[in-house]
Formats: structure tokens, sequence, C-alpha cells
């Protein structure tokens, strides 16, 4: 007992020596030394008194600046409120007006918001946090009947469907200043008359339809969100474009992208200040615009009859298959061995066979393609993510191929764990954001993907590869 009391005593003097002035650490406190992290005050009075009193400085984060709406959050929630009879959609990204569409999917109707506080007058009297559905007090009943036009006030209803098509309820794609909304419909192609063979096949890539994916005729259209009126369309006859979650269209900027499965063709759209759809290139069958005059500048010297040459009899390599089959060739050189070489010529007619099943915009000049099989991109198949399949990084400027990652590289997994946001949603970076959260942003959803990693690799049938399968 007494060995323990004067250890803990030598334990106590050692404590005071290192807080006195010359302490082990060379510093004149130890709290000096280890410097404690402030956390800034979250309290709303004082947000609201900083809010009034302090001026954030130029140049400072939008995060910082704005910190005091993570004061506000919504208190009060209404159960069973009534709507007109149509689709609700979506707000705008500047959060001003609200769509939605007709309950036949022929028109978009344009909602203007008028804010939060416009219903402060009708639940001024209401205490508590729920309005249930089980109230069936005439007061209940009178919010939920008109709560709905207190907050939104209908601005345009604009028909934009034409005869026989139906607009895709989850298809619609907001251009950066809020300004226009891109919308799509479809309308299956009629067996009577049936269309041509070669409107269907109109190069050599094109697939093979079938009743899980059947040919559509599609139509992209354009709306003013100010005035409602319908700005432009554009048309793809004989196609197969996938309009749900916007799978098939990608919006950068003023950059539009759609991919026609049907065609192996990526088009590519300048959305102009007026709301009209400007064609930029077609990239598939050619990369350069002037492709197509060069090709038939040489048909003329080797084909003296004239006899006219349909794209679907051509022999030859399409243009953006040709520039995906000479990166790998070239990354097959460059390994220095011969087995890699073998690989590539033993492969070389799978990778022939691979055709484009989804893309997106990673900026104004890059596309990201996801390669696979036919019978995954045809829907043939019962679990096409577990496929073989590969993501190319495409140039549109110098139509070259930068990168090529099949789904098992664990690098494109590190990729998309870091930098989630580019990926998910490229113009997050290119304007004011608000909070996002994600893996690569937020460590709580960093967690649960952990988790979910974990629970693929000790599942049944599971593993690393699959798990790198299931999140790419």
């Amino acid at each position: 007992m007494a060995d323990s009391t004067k250890a803990f005593c030598e334990g106590e003097a050692a404590w005071e020596d290192m807080e006195g002035p010359t302490n082990s650490f060379g510093s004149e406190s130890f709290a000096d030394f280890i410097k404690v992290r402030r956390i800034p005050n979250q309290n709303i009075v004082h947000r609201l008194r900083q809010r009034e009193t302090h001026a954030a400085f130029p140049g400072t984060n939008w995060h910082i600046a704005r910190s005091f709406h993570q004061n506000l959050f919504p208190n009060f929630t209404i159960v069973n409120v009534e709507k007109p009879p149509c689709f609700l959609r979506k707000f705008s990204p500047d959060g001003k007006h609200f769509i939605a569409f007709s309950s036949d999917q022929t028109s978009i109707e344009i909602y203007k918001f008028r804010g939060s506080h416009a219903a402060e007058n009708i639940l001024f009297s209401r205490e508590g946090e729920l309005l249930s559905g089980t109230d069936a007090s005439n007061d209940a009943a009178q919010i939920r009947a008109c709560l709905f036009d207190t907050f939104f006030e209908l601005m345009h209803t604009t028909s934009v469907a034409p005869n026989g098509e139906h607009l895709n309820r989850e298809c619609s794609l907001f251009t950066e200043d809020s300004r226009y909304v891109i919308v799509g419909s479809a309308m299956y192609v009629p067996e009577e008359p049936y269309p041509y063979f070669f409107d269907m096949y109109q190069n050599n890539e094109s697939v093979a339809p079938n009743p899980r994916s059947p040919l559509e005729d599609y139509s992209l259209h354009i709306v003013d969100m100010h005035t409602g009126r319908l700005c432009d369309t554009k048309q793809f006859k004989c196609d197969k474009i996938f309009l749900s979650h916007n799978q098939g269209l990608y919006l950068y900027r003023n950059i539009l992208a759609v991919l026609s499965v049907q065609q192996q063709t990526v088009h590519i759209f300048h959305i102009g200040e007026d709301g009209y759809f400007v064609g930029v290139r077609s990239i598939g069958r050619f990369c350069y615009e002037d492709d197509e005059l060069m090709l038939s500048h040489v048909r003329q010297e080797f084909n003296p009859t004239q006899q006219q040459v349909r794209p679907f009899r051509e022999t030859a390599i399409n243009c953006l298959k040709h520039r995906l089959l000479v990166f790998l060739y070239s990354r097959a050189k460059q390994d220095g061995s011969p087995f890699a070489l073998r690989q590539f010529f033993q492969y070389f007619d799978q990778f022939c066979m691979l055709r484009m099943w989804k893309m997106q915009l990673l900026d104004e000049n890059h596309l990201l393609i996801k390669y696979a099989s036919e019978d995954v991109v045809t829907l043939r198949v019962q679990d096409p993510n577990s496929q073989p399949s590969f993501f190319v990084v495409y140039d549109m400027m110098s139509t070259n191929v930068v990168a090529v990652f099949e789904n098992t590289s664990e690098e494109l997994l590190e990729l998309f764990e870091n930098f989630c946001d580019l990926f998910r949603n490229a113009s997050l970076h290119s304007q004011p954001v608000h909070f996002t959260c994600s893996a690569s942003s937020n460590i709580y959803a960093r967690q649960i993907q952990r988790r979910f990693k974990h629970t693929i690799i000790h599942a049944k049938y599971g593993g690393q590869t699959e798990a790198v399968k299931l999140l790419e």
C-alpha cells in the first residue's frame, strides 16, 4: 500500500513538472501543445445573430456562408393531403418551380412554389407535430383539401407528347439555370406497317430487338419553365433508348448526350439559349463529323459501279469500336510480354461483339461508356449486373480512348468510392452545390457502403469479386 501511494505521488509530481514552464515538450504549458478542436456554436439564436451582424468574407465557401440552413428542418407532418389528378415529379434545381405529369401522360404541368411559409395562416392554430390520417374533424379535412394549392400555384399546362406517345414519368432533366426542362415520350412501333429492315439496322453494330427489349419511337421535348412554351422536339424512330431514371440521357451544363442502344450511337446535342436542340456530333459508326465524307470518297475509288452499300452490310469495324481495340492492343504491347498480346488476339472476337449499354458525361469532353455483350444489352439475361462488362473513358475532342476498366477492377472501385459525386452527378462541381451526402463526402454514408460491401463478401455465393461488380 505504501509503495502504491509513493508511486501515485511521484506520478502527480511528474505531471506538475510537465505542466510547468520547462516541460519536456519545450512549450510553456501542456495546453499549448495539444490544440483543442473547436466545434462552431450550432445554437439557432447564435447563428441568427451571426447572420445579421457578420457578413462572410469574399470567397467564403457556400456551405459556411449558408450554415444557418442546417438549423431549419420540417417539424410538422400532414397525412393524406389531397392533390390534383396528376403524377408529381420533382422541384427545379433553384427550388422555385415544381413539375408534374398529367394523368394521361401527355402534358406537363408547371407549378410555382410559394415557399415554406405559405401555410403559416392555416396551420397557425395547430399544435403538435402530426396531423394524422385518422383525424376526421372539419378543420383537418379543410387543411388537407387546400394545403397543396396553398404551397403550389399552377402556372402552365403544356401539351408535349404527340399522338399515340406517352411521357415517361421517370424521365426529366433540368438545365443548369433551371430555365428549361427536358422530358421524353415513347410509343411502341406498330406491327402494321412494320418498319423497313434498314430502318431498324442502320449500321453493322445494331442489336436485334426481342420481346423483352422491343423497338419504340421516341421523342425528346424541351419546355420553357417561365413561359410554358414547347421550344423544340427531337425524334428517334425505330430505336431503343432507356428513358427510365434518365439511364439513356445525360445532361452536363448545356451538353446533352443520348445513347441509342439499338443503333449503338451516342448523339451529342447543345442546348441553345433559346431552348433548341443543336446537333453537335454522333459517336458510333463515325467519330469525326467529316468521317462519312472521307468514306464516300474512298468508295468512289473502290466501287466504280456506284452500287449502293448499306451501312449494315459494311465489313469494316466502326470508328468507336476501332478506337477501343487500338487502346487494348497498345496496352497489351506496352506490357512487353507475348502473353498479353496472345490474350488480346484470343479475345479479339469477344471485344468486337461488345455493345454499348450505358453512358454518362464526366465533363464537356469525356464520356464514360459501359460495354457488355448483346444478350446483356437487350435484356435477355436474368442478372445483367453479374455478367462481364467494361467501362471505357472516351475523349470526344481527340476521339481517343483514355482508359478501360473491367467491372471487377479494384482501381475503378477505389475511384468510385473516393469521387462518388463526380460519377453520380457530374454537374455537382460545375455550380454551387447544396449539402451533398455520399460515400466520398460523408463518413456515415461511407460506413453504410462498407457494411453493404462486407455483407456481399460474406454472403453465400458472394466474395470480393461479386462485391466489386455490384458496387460498380
